[in-house]
């Protein structure tokens, strides 16, 4: 039986990948990229904070105490022991009571000059919370509904307001401070105060979230994939939107021209 003129033509098959010379040659340069790049950008990153450090203290070191002076190179990471060693000796001396008084003196010091009196207490407290252990600050990931219905963004959920703050949010409702940060750079972002019912709590460490953010979603949490978790998350954010639709009040209808 002949074929009809008006017969589709039949499709070409899909060109097979390119398995010689040049593509293992390709693989073996990609292989060895994702092996040694991690490697080589952290040793650098380690690195280059070691030669910092090192600049930061070798100027307060007197030359006789200096190791280069007696050796014809330079001993990298010497100042950071040395910083690690002071950083030590001042947390001793400051939790004595002398300590303590000259600590007391030199804040009622800073707290008398407007400019140096705000950052210096912000960073104080800031400083505290993160190495203190007693926070909740940024151990927990969730979702909240940004920048628009319907899309979600991935937030660390903070320490409840103070009662000022509380005291003047509108409602009746708990509100709890969260941060949202910016991909690719998550030390920038919005800060702001979320209804604690328009927050979807996530079951995601803080490292997997920052890893999430840097990588725009190109590296997800999990070596794996995880199909239920994955529709347990969407349900939940589904479900948080509706009761998010439902709580807006009616909107009034146009009246009706006869």
């Amino acid at each position: 039986m002949t074929p009809r003129d008006d017969a589709p033509a039949p499709i070409d098959p899909l060109p097979e990948p390119h398995t010689g010379l040049i593509g293992r040659f390709r693989n073996y340069f990609l292989t060895g990229l994702v092996v040694t790049g991690p490697i080589a950008i952290t040793l650098y990153l380690v690195w280059w904070f070691v030669t910092w450090v090192d600049g930061v203290v070798r100027p307060f070191v007197p030359l006789a105490y200096r190791p280069e002076t007696y050796l014809p190179y330079v001993i990298p990471g010497w100042g950071l022991i040395v910083a690690f060693f002071t950083l030590t000796l001042v947390g001793f001396l400051a939790a004595n009571l002398i300590g303590r008084t000259l600590v007391d003196v030199g804040e009622t010091f800073l707290g008398r000059i407007p400019a140096v009196r705000a950052i210096y207490r912000g960073l104080k407290q800031v400083f505290e919370t993160l190495f203190s252990g007693k926070g909740s600050s940024f151990r927990k990931v969730g979702l909240v509904e940004f920048p628009s219905p319907g899309m979600w963004s991935i937030v660390l959920i903070s320490q409840s307001p103070n009662e000022e703050v509380a005291r003047s949010l509108p409602g009746q409702e708990e509100h709890v401070s969260v941060f949202l940060p910016c991909s690719p750079n998550p030390t920038t972002g919005f800060f702001f105060y979320v209804p604690k019912s328009k927050i979807v709590e996530v079951d995601m460490s803080t490292e997997d979230a920052a890893t999430l953010i840097m990588s725009a979603g190109v590296v997800q949490p999990g070596s794996a994939p995880d199909p239920k978790k994955a529709a347990a998350l969407a349900g939940m954010a589904n479900a948080a939107r509706i009761a998010n639709a439902s709580a807006l009040p009616p909107q009034p209808q146009p009246a009706k021209v006869e």
